[in-house]
């Protein structure tokens, strides 16, 4: 992070040689590993040059440097009008304007909020706020102000950026009188339309352009060490005390050096942004990554308009979450039964398998129109969050589109294991790339799970003035991931499921819920779903259940437009059993509780396992 204050040349002369000493030696250990997914250039010859990054101000700079004129941001300025681009020089001067006006203003060394939707303006206060001015706080946008509140008052937070939409919350927050905010700023708004606490970002980079010509350099010679906080990331905006991720300039440094030579980033990518930036998942890899290697961003308008923005900015990489992808290639073969061509496609598929081993690729003819609905210019996507099907995987591959699952926590800013492009394992969660370090603690005899523990540089400093919480989760630079799972023999990771998920049968017997979700996600009719633990009412025995909402367009094509409630309950029950079938005997769902309501989920839109409501159905 900033200091404060500064300290003297001599001492800060030995961080900047030891940040760059680090950044030089796992470069070149990247350079030397014979791994072979380690990846230096694509299949065309293009080289996918990586270079030494020391902290995120360094990367930006020297990525203005290399691609100053190529488009860095993409943004629609309203729904309905053509994506307006701002190239690496515009995103450089601005945020040289604002972290000069937010140094001037006396917060150097401060924690600076971020919140609002993903946007040019969002990115650059990120990096005016990241890269030389202090610390800064991404916060969740779908936050109630009371959690809002408590996290600007947990992370003690003096200055916060915000869209127009949010100027009424902030100025409830504002009176509360319980932050420690002392400048409010408003994204984008005409002067008039602030309030008298409030101030324009357009302001302040009037203020820092100024300052700039006339000779300030607070901003531009500020003081940055990697190893010290620099990202504080809240994992929950409950009430009560959250609980903060504190991230180094180190640990994205090492995201944004090795990951690049996995998945072989290159200048003309244009990446999709969709998913939510205060996340880390989207802001190292949807944000960071792509700016490293003079890649464009374009901005989502929202999940009603992913199709429609595919199609206008044709992008070429697309983070998502499996509910997106899944969810997706679901309709794709739901229209194509529709239109009564599913063995045609069928047919397709299983010949062009054959013919693109000697170069023929009949998909560009055949599957046009479904890469159509990737924007027409996909060549990857990119999954997290949670454990996807890898028929989907293996199905969006076929159709001419890359597809690999990724593994991550925030807690190691994020990713911890990625599927190489090339000769991938579609039911791994990653693999485990030189660079990155993981192991299974405490590994059961027979299966080979246990907990998985994540180490390298890339692991978080700690927990946010909670050395407790710390302690529970650290050991000697190691991260307990609170994810079971297994490598096998090629280093590859597998996850099983979450640690305080797992359901212990009478018998000692470990159940995980996602497991049983993965096989009943893979029905047409099923939808959204959870497993949990009921009580028996005649025996000692565990009973696993399952409160699960139907897929309305599966059912309808399952029964023909027989929409008879017992009906549908006989189909839920045939879809259960299938999957009981293959089950071993202390698996076997024994309960099914059918919904209509939707289930109460976070903001990143995973269902709240503790809810109890989410329980709640009409058994079956």
């Amino acid at each position: 992070m900033a200091y404060k204050q500064p300290i003297p040349a001599d001492e800060y002369a030995r961080i900047v040689e030891r940040d760059a000493t680090w950044a030089r030696e796992m470069y070149d250990s990247l350079r030397a590993n014979p791994d072979k997914y380690m990846r230096f250039n694509d299949k065309a010859g293009e080289m996918i040059e990586i270079r030494p990054i020391t902290n995120i101000k360094q990367m930006f700079e020297t990525s203005v440097a290399n691609w100053g004129d190529r488009p860095a941001f993409w943004e629609k300025p309203s729904h309905g009008e053509p994506y307006r681009k701002y190239d690496y020089n515009d995103a450089l001067t601005r945020v040289n304007s604002l972290g000069t006006a937010l140094m001037a203003r006396g917060l150097a060394g401060a924690n600076i909020s971020v919140v609002g939707d993903n946007s040019y303006a969002w990115a650059t206060a990120y990096l005016a706020v990241v890269c030389g001015t202090g610390v800064v706080v991404p916060i969740d946008k779908e936050l109630q102000q009371n959690e809002i509140e408590n996290l600007l008052v947990a992370a003690g937070t003096e200055a916060i950026f915000y869209p127009a939409k949010f100027a009424p919350m902030m100025e409830q927050i504002r009176a509360g009188g319980r932050t420690d905010v002392g400048l409010w700023i408003r994204q984008e708004s005409e002067p008039e339309a602030l309030n008298s606490a409030e101030t324009g970002v357009s302001e302040l980079i009037e203020e820092g352009a100024k300052l700039l010509a006339d000779g300030d350099r607070s901003f531009l010679d500020a003081q940055i060490d990697a190893e010290r906080l620099g990202i504080l990331i809240f994992t929950s905006g409950t009430t009560g005390t959250p609980k903060g991720v504190m991230l180094s300039h180190k640990n994205i440094a090492t995201e944004c050096m090795v990951a690049t030579t996995v998945i072989g980033i290159r200048s003309s990518d244009i990446f999709f942004s969709f998913l939510p930036l205060h996340h880390t998942y989207e802001a190292t890899c949807g944000f960071l990554i792509p700016l490293t290697q003079g890649a464009s961003i374009a901005y989502c308008e929202g999940l009603r308009y992913i199709v429609d923005n595919l199609a206008e900015a044709h992008p070429t990489l697309f983070l998502g979450v499996p509910l997106i992808f899944e969810n997706l290639y679901k309709k794709i073969w739901q229209n194509v039964r529709k239109q009564g061509r599913e063995k045609l496609l069928l047919r397709v598929l299983s010949v062009n398998k054959v013919t693109k081993k000697i170069g023929i690729d009949l998909g560009t003819i055949f599957f046009k129109q479904i890469r159509a609905l990737f924007g027409g210019n996909m060549r990857l996507i990119i999954c997290g969050g949670a454990a996807i099907d890898p028929a989907v995987i293996d199905g969006i591959k076929a159709f001419g589109v890359g597809a690999v699952q990724g593994y991550g926590l925030t807690e190691s800013a994020p990713i911890c294991a990625l599927n190489p492009i090339d000769d991938g394992k579609s039911d791994s969660a990653g693999y485990v790339v030189p660079g990155f370090r993981a192991r299974i603690d405490d590994p059961d005899p027979e299966t080979g799970i246990g907990e998985i523990v994540i180490g390298g540089d890339a692991v978080m400093l700690g927990y946010y003035h909670d050395e407790d919480a710390t302690a529970e989760v650290m050991e000697d630079g190691w991260f307990r991931s609170g994810d079971y799972g297994y490598i096998d023999d090629d280093n590859f990771v597998f996850i099983t499921g979450r640690k305080k998920n797992v359901i212990i049968t009478k018998t000692g017997k470990n159940v995980f819920p996602e497991e049983l979700e993965y096989f009943l996600g893979r029905s047409d009719v099923l939808g959204e779903m959870m497993v949990w633990e009921s009580s028996s009412d005649k025996t000692d025995d565990t009973v696993i259940a399952v409160t699960l909402k139907v897929d309305p367009e599966g059912v309808k094509e399952a029964l023909g437009g027989d929409e008879a409630q017992d009906s549908i309950d006989a189909l839920v029950h045939a879809e259960v059993d299938k999957v009981n079938a293959e089950l071993p005997i202390f698996k076997r769902i024994r309960r099914i509780y059918l919904r209509g309501d939707d289930f109460i989920v976070t903001t990143s839109k995973k269902i709240k396992r503790f809810e109890e409501s989410n329980k709640e159905g009409r058994e079956i």
